[in-house]
């Protein structure tokens, strides 16, 4: 699944692929948002940990990854 995070101030969006549920990630989020310790930590399919300041969010999107075509395929 592909995450895409907005952070304040930044000109570019984060992106990663994550092996996690859609639930799993808004969980997270929610609790970032919301709870104490004021991270959102995301662990993407190769293991690296990505974590960002809850206040410095501005939008998080959650998809579904979509395969990618290489080459002159006939549509």
């Amino acid at each position: 699944m592909e995450v895409k995070i907005g952070v304040q101030y930044a000109g570019r969006e984060l992106v990663i692929e994550s092996d996690q549920s859609p639930e799993d990630v808004e969980k997270l989020v929610t609790d970032a948002i919301g709870g104490d310790s004021g991270v959102l930590s995301l662990t993407d399919e190769k293991g690296r940990r990505l974590l960002v300041p809850a206040t410095k969010l501005a939008y998080v999107e959650i998809a579904e990854a979509t395969a990618r075509s290489v080459g002159f395929a006939a549509r």
